[in-house]
């Protein structure tokens, strides 16, 4: 998938079209579309073509409990020109883009919702508008992130890595922490194939071997400052955990990680913003850069 190209005209067409619509009137789905769901999943591909001959594979997870509903309405109604537009201005013309959703596999009937990789404007949007907002979530905090990770680790297969040798990248959007485990049993019944029981700390190694895995932990959430989910995350990801003041700012905070990580200069790319979402970025990313640089100097710096 993704043989297709950006459009600003197609978009500024949707924005107008979204501008007078309810979430609801935008996000029609009363329950995972079939083409989202993962049952029966092998691979979702992200292959090189005449269009994007070095194509980049973005995993955007999205929670989609109760409290992270506005997130996928202000992508699609606002953002998505903002994402698409960063990442091709600033060395990443060949972006591939997939979004999908999470929840709990504890207590939503839909934890997991895959779309395609895609670059062209009406496919971001048919993908990204097929999801269904459950609204759900088990009320612990913590949702089932891992289960992005499980998809990302054994059920996509993209060019960038299998021939280039350059990783992906993953991003989880949420506010609450991970379950430690995913059961065998929950793997079988939302994925339809039998496994054991698995940590998350495997399934985030094996997502690891593809990918650059991020998560967006939305401080505005009902447990995004909550110090234990902090330290949860930071054990996991380390750096890689991104604190989001504003989620409104979401897709610019993923398209300069991936620009910066693939050797954009982070001041080149934040002066195309507005001065607070500048600073904003700059903020979320002070530790990123910082690593990534250090990286550089060391000659450790690679994409792989």
């Amino acid at each position: 998938m993704g043989g297709t190209r950006w459009s600003d005209d197609s978009y500024n067409n949707l924005k107008f079209n979204y501008s007078s619509k309810t979430r609801n009137q935008v996000f029609t789905s009363k329950f995972i579309d079939q083409l989202m769901d993962p049952k029966g999943l092998k691979f979702r591909e992200s292959r090189d073509s005449d269009v994007h001959p070095e194509s980049v594979a973005i995993m955007v997870m999205l929670d989609v409990t109760g409290s992270m509903g506005s997130i996928p309405e202000i992508l699609i109604k606002e953002k998505l020109s903002a994402l698409m537009h960063t990442l091709i201005d600033h060395g990443v013309p060949d972006a591939h883009v997939l979004f999908g959703a999470i929840g709990d596999h504890y207590a939503d009937q839909c934890p997991i919702q895959v779309g395609q990789f895609e670059a062209g404007t009406t496919e971001l949007d048919q993908w990204l508008t097929k999801i269904y907002l459950e609204a759900g979530g088990g009320g612990q905090n913590k949702e089932s992130y891992h289960l992005a990770w499980l998809i990302g680790g054994r059920h996509t297969s993209i060019d960038c890595f299998e021939k280039r040798g350059q990783k992906g990248f993953l991003f989880t959007i949420g506010d609450e922490g991970v379950h430690e485990t995913l059961e065998g049993i929950s793997i079988a019944q939302h994925l339809d194939y039998s496994s054991e029981n698995v940590s998350a700390k495997q399934l985030l190694s094996e997502a690891q071997r593809l990918y650059h895995v991020f998560h967006l932990n939305v401080k505005q959430g009902s447990a995004g400052n909550d110090r234990g989910v902090n330290e949860q995350w930071k054990k996991l990801l380390g750096e890689n955990v991104i604190q989001v003041d504003d989620y409104n700012n979401i897709a610019e905070i993923i398209a300069t990680t991936v620009a910066v990580v693939r050797g954009a200069d982070i001041k080149t790319v934040t002066s195309t913003f507005d001065n607070n979402v500048a600073n904003n970025v700059s903020t979320a990313l002070a530790k990123i850069t910082t690593d990534v640089s250090t990286n550089k100097k060391k000659g450790l710096f690679k994409f792989f």
